[in-house]
């Protein structure tokens, strides 16, 4: 009977997404709980490695993170896995659009995003408001079990700031600020965060395609 119940465990429908990151995985979560099915983060699935993110993109690396996790979780027997990948960061039109895809190794790996954040600000001192537009750019690559894929692009446009705003959302978020709103990232509800920032658009972009694809072709 043991043998039984971890096969059905196994064969059961999970989203799996490829980070670490549970701020990342609280939007994800929300943005996707009308899949009647469990979300977990890479971690939560028994799955550790590390994926050469080496892509000239953001979609190009949220493939190759997808396609190495989905791997991964058919070697441990999750056959029924749907993965879930994104790269995301921070294009800054003055900067020549550094950090980019570096945007989480900027500074280093394990650099906190306070230092990042404060070295941008030092970097844009005298730049005008009219030369700080930024954007944040969300790609997210999916790989179904059958090995077909979908993905998804978005934007959040929007500026960088003069200073440290909010204690709402991660990341470059409180740098980050928004022309039309007179609000810095980091100070938006997350329910309005989810509803315009970029991964939020991408998600729902991507939980449309999802949608379809299981409609379309349903996982037995």
């Amino acid at each position: 009977m043991e043998q039984d119940k971890m096969r059905d465990q196994k064969s059961s429908r999970r989203i799996v997404f490829a980070t670490g990151n549970q701020g990342k995985m609280r939007e994800i979560r929300e943005i996707m709980s009308d899949f009647d099915m469990e979300i977990v983060s890479m971690k939560e699935a028994g799955v550790e490695t590390d994926v050469v993110e080496d892509g000239k993109s953001f979609i190009e690396n949220s493939f190759l993170k997808a396609e190495v996790i989905a791997a991964k979780c058919k070697e441990c027997g999750y056959t029924e896995d749907i993965v879930l990948a994104d790269d995301s960061g921070l294009v800054v039109d003055a900067l020549n659009g550094e950090p980019g895809i570096y945007s989480a190794r900027y500074l280093g790996e394990d650099t906190p995003y306070s230092v990042k954040n404060a070295e941008i600000l030092r970097r844009m001192e005298g730049v005008p408001k009219d030369k700080r537009s930024a954007r944040f750019v969300c790609a997210i690559a999916c790989v179904m079990p059958d090995g077909s894929k979908l993905s998804a692009e978005e934007t959040y446009e929007g500026a960088i700031g003069y200073e440290e705003k909010g204690k709402n959302g991660f990341g470059y978020d409180p740098i980050f600020y928004l022309p039309d709103r007179g609000l810095y990232s980091a100070e938006l509800d997350p329910d309005e965060k989810n509803r315009i920032s970029h991964r939020g658009k991408a998600l729902m972009k991507m939980r449309e395609l999802l949608a379809d694809k299981l409609a379309s072709t349903p996982i037995l």
